[in-house]
């Protein structure tokens, strides 16, 4: 939903009714992820996607449908379907979507939802998408760290169980289908209910006002990460240097790191990308990183530099007294071997081994491998 909230709003805030579907669950290789949407807006306008053009037109006429009628449906599209081949989902993947009418009528709440997102303050919106009782059906509850949940669900019973979860999901920034029994049975099945958890982007933190880290913090935006360049120089360590990054830091690397763990700031959705290749930056910088707690670690840290640099990088951190499997951590050099030459090049071998640690993946060609393109979460 993020990627159409904008659109969203502007409708929404004119007092416009909306057909927003949504991909809840997905198998194989479907083309996109959970939380997917789209919009059919009230002039007919197609905005977003849930299949990357494989069921589009499909999920437009349904939610016209929905806009007209008010029932909210949950709807599977696969090759399982006897007309697969006709809405267009040719490529082995199945998606369960659900279509439902936003107002201002039906979601008063949203506005709220709205301004948590861009404001990057977590929050998680929990709907039914399926239940024995049909009057369940499309029941929301806003979820938000520290403070009473908005709306409800059907039961006590089953608020505080999703309530519970979605607080989970949303700790991480997970979107998730979520099965209970009709009353919220943590045992049983029956209701599902689809969670999207909203929480601030995950941050990649670059060190080294270097020409690469502005490639790299150009490509981290694009992932759509929060980008910070810090670099304890500050007559290279400027903005206008680095128009990619969402802010730039002038500190020791080190310390920096040191002041934003205790804030809270960072989790196992960052991303550490060391570029200076100078001891006097990197070795204090690893000693905090990859000493760190693993609910606190960075989920990737890695560092840049020649076959030397690492070796000579090695040496001083286990003189520093990291052990084997703390120094093991590090992914060093860093990036995949795409035979990159330019900052631009480089920065995309580094992003690809970010996305290949945080999905799986095995960085080769998929032309030269088996089995399913898209790997488990």
């Amino acid at each position: 939903m993020r990627d159409v909230l904008s659109e969203l709003m502007t409708w929404w805030e004119a007092g416009e009714t909306i057909g927003v579907g949504t991909v809840v669950a997905t198998f194989r290789s479907a083309p996109r992820p959970a939380g997917a949407s789209m919009l059919v807006g009230p002039d007919d306008t197609a905005v977003g996607s849930v299949s990357g053009g494989c069921v589009e037109g499909a999920v437009y006429e349904l939610a016209q449908g929905v806009v007209a009628s008010g029932e909210p449906v949950l709807e599977r599209y696969g090759v399982s379907d006897d007309d697969a081949f006709a809405v267009g989902l040719t490529c082995g993947g199945i998606l369960d979507v659900f279509v439902e009418q936003v107002s201002r009528t039906t979601f008063p709440e949203l506005g709220e939802v709205a301004a948590d997102i861009e404001a990057g303050r977590p929050v998680a919106l929990a709907t039914v998408i399926q239940h024995p009782d049909p009057a369940w059906v499309g029941r929301r509850m806003v979820v938000r760290p520290d403070v009473p949940a908005e709306g409800g669900l059907g039961s006590p019973r089953a608020d505080a169980a999703v309530h519970d979860d979605a607080l989970g999901l949303l700790a991480v920034g997970t979107n998730a289908t979520l099965t209970y029994g009709p009353d919220g049975e943590r045992r049983g099945e029956g209701m599902r209910v689809f969670v999207w958890g909203f929480a601030p982007k995950p941050r990649m933190l670059v060190f080294g006002a270097i020409d690469f880290a502005a490639a790299v913090a150009k490509v981290g935006s694009f992932l759509g990460y929060h980008v910070t360049v810090c670099d304890a120089r500050p007559v290279f360590a400027t903005t206008s240097r680095f128009p990619g990054a969402d802010e730039v830091v002038v500190d020791w690397p080190h310390r920096y790191l040191g002041a934003e763990l205790e804030a809270g700031r960072i989790d196992r959705r960052t991303v550490l990308a060391l570029l200076t290749h100078d001891p006097k930056f990197d070795v204090p910088l690893l000693e905090v990183a990859l000493r760190l707690p693993d609910d606190v670690r960075p989920g990737f840290i890695g560092a840049m530099g020649s076959r030397r640099t690492h070796e000579e990088r090695m040496g001083r951190l286990a003189e520093a007294g990291l052990g084997a499997d703390e120094i093991a951590l590090l992914s060093s050099p860093i990036g995949l071997d795409l035979g990159a030459r330019t900052p631009e090049e480089t920065a995309v071998s580094i992003a690809a081994e970010i996305v290949a640690r945080q999905w799986g993946g095995s960085g080769e060609r998929l032309a030269s491998t088996e089995g399913r393109i898209h790997h488990d979460d």
